[in-house]
């Protein structure tokens, strides 16, 4: 029985080959016989210089220790298009716009059999928050918790349908294609005409209806009217402009960034677009001739305390937009990982009617503070109706901290949980939604808790005004509201939302429902003066570090 191989499979766009898909400045060598190559195949090498690991020096090692990087990239024509067998880790050499980012998920989609699924990677935009989620047994995607309103399905894993096995018989698919299969070196060709029929198929719809409700964009025409949104926004360092890490990270690892692209930055423990934007002015660069290639060559780096670099990812991959097209009225596009995504606009008109039923007129005053601690305890201080609770806890002993709420009032007969947040970023919504749904479980689960909160509303306010707020409590009179900070006009109701906290804030309104808590959203008027930007106190390191070539000494990001 001949030998199952893995492959990681890419298929590049029309129009790029081996000669122009590659980054700038890689190390791979094409000077490499190799007598077994399909024809018209390319060949790349990695083969990098032995070096000694870090630990050897830093428990001083009296051995010679050294580690070697092997890698190839192979091109293969097809059909007037391209394909690339990676092997090793070296496909980050291959230039972000080269490659078709549904490659992979869609051969997948079409080639697994939709009762036979081990193991998805989804992510959820909203809140920047990957997941891998595996089964011990074969199962259909609805027994893996895919939520298709709000996630984005990356990556899927599970054996493929009979017609398939021929081929392979497991895959996973994402951006790339991996597979294992016996087929022999002259049979790839005939393999990769296969794969780009499944890609161009569409049958996964009839047996993955769900995940229709958000799609790649693929027009390059609306590409680049997106792209051009894009830089406007970015040029007026618009508020809805997030930028994240494009991966799943092990943050235990102590994760930094760094800057490159225009010579290199300070280190930075956080990622964050204000960041990048004091990179640019560092360097004298204007944000008006900042466009779409600038964007994908300067660099997002994660690194080690030190500036040595760990994973490369350009900044346009690692911009997070929604976008709106003139003219498209209840069409939104999502930016994510360098692809655009339509959502569609039945799914959402329906996120509209929901949410905008649910927006009500603010009862709290404006505000004019530094920050939100600052904003809830004044508020508090000068309205007898209402408690702080911001930064307490009523979880029980030895567990997560929860916050109850950010500021607790009397409503009638209803005890209301406002939570506060300023600014309209998803991440931090994401997180305040979830915040206002983990504290109404955690009080209807947990005797302790409600007893750490009705502790807390005595310690705050007069007994007669307590005792009727905890009472409402014990009989479960509560509702839930989402107090969102922001200078935007609040007529526009839920549309003042990125997309993925609208669709965030439904999702957590609907759980609230189910535990029969009503819930609301209202938009407090952000009345604060304009903050300056102030340059962080940083001490050096001498450390230099070396990346593209450029050895450069680096500050420290000091907290």
């Amino acid at each position: 029985m001949a030998k199952s191989r893995s492959f990681s499979i890419y298929l590049l766009k029309p129009g790029y080959s081996a000669a122009n898909a590659l980054r700038l400045g890689h190390a791979l060598a094409d000077n490499v016989v190799a007598d077994n190559l399909p024809d018209g195949a390319t060949l790349y090498i990695l083969d990098s210089v032995p070096r000694p690991p870090w630990w050897k020096e830093y428990f001083a090692i009296d051995k010679e220790l050294t580690q070697v990087q092997k890698g190839a990239l192979i091109f293969l024509p097809v059909r007037e298009r391209c394909f690339v067998l990676s092997f090793g880790h070296v496909s980050h050499n291959l230039l972000d716009a080269s490659y078709e980012y549904d490659f992979g998920l869609r051969v997948t989609l079409n080639s697994l059999d939709p009762r036979k699924l081990k193991s998805t990677d989804t992510l959820d935009p909203g809140a920047a928050k990957r997941m891998r989620t595996q089964l011990p047994v074969e199962s259909e995607l609805t027994y893996f918790d895919f939520d298709r309103d709000s996630t984005i399905l990356r990556s899927l894993t599970g054996k493929v349908r009979e017609e398939c096995r021929e081929l392979f018989r497991h895959a996973t698919g994402g951006s790339n294609l991996r597979i294992s299969s016996d087929i022999s070196a002259d049979q790839l060709c005939g393999m990769c005409e296969r794969l780009l029929a499944l890609y161009e198929d569409d049958q996964y719809k009839v047996a993955f209806p769900e995940i229709q409700n958000i799609v790649p964009v693929c027009d390059p025409a609306q590409i680049f009217v997106l792209n051009d949104l894009l830089l406007q926004a970015f040029r007026e360092r618009d508020t809805g402009l997030c930028l994240t890490v494009p991966d799943i990270v092990n943050y235990s690892d102590n994760v930094f960034s760094v800057f490159l692209g225009a010579g290199s930055s300070l280190i930075y423990n956080d990622v964050h677009i204000d960041h990048y934007f004091g990179y640019l002015d560092e360097k004298g660069i204007d944000r008006e001739a900042v466009d779409i290639e600038v964007l994908r060559g300067h660099s997002l780096v994660l690194t080690d305390e030190n500036g040595s670099p760990r994973n490369h990812y350009t900044i346009f991959k690692s911009l997070v937009f929604d976008a709106c097209i003139e003219g498209e009225e209840g069409q939104t596009y999502h930016l994510c990982e360098g692809s655009w995504y339509k959502v569609d606009r039945d799914y959402v008109a329906r996120l509209s009617a929901y949410l905008d039923s649910r927006c009500a007129d603010c009862d709290l005053a404006a505000y004019t503070y530094s920050s939100e601690g600052e904003y809830n305890q004044k508020v508090s201080d000068n309205d007898n109706t209402l408690i702080c609770l911001d930064m307490e806890n009523i979880s029980p002993d030895g567990q997560k901290q929860v916050e109850p709420c950010d500021l607790l009032r009397l409503r009638g007969n209803t005890a209301a949980f406002y939570h506060v947040k300023l600014s309209t970023l998803s991440a931090q919504l994401s997180h305040l939604f979830n915040q206002g749904v983990n504290a109404i479980e955690l009080l209807r689960l947990e005797p302790r808790a409600q007893e750490k909160l009705e502790a807390l509303i005595r310690d705050r306010t007069n007994a007669e005004y307590a005792e009727a707020l905890i009472s409402c409590i014990r009989e479960q009179n509560c509702c839930v509201v989402f107090a969102i900070v922001t200078p935007k006009d609040a007529t526009a109701k839920s549309l003042n939302l990125p997309l993925f906290s609208r669709i965030s804030l439904m999702r957590n309104m609907k759980a609230l429902q189910l535990m029969n808590i009503p819930a609301e959203f209202v938009f407090v008027a952000d009345q604060s003066a304009e903050k300056e930007g102030r340059k962080r106190k940083r001490t050096r390191r001498t450390a230099p570090r070396e990346d593209a070539g450029e050895a450069a000494a680096v500050a420290m990001d000091a907290r």
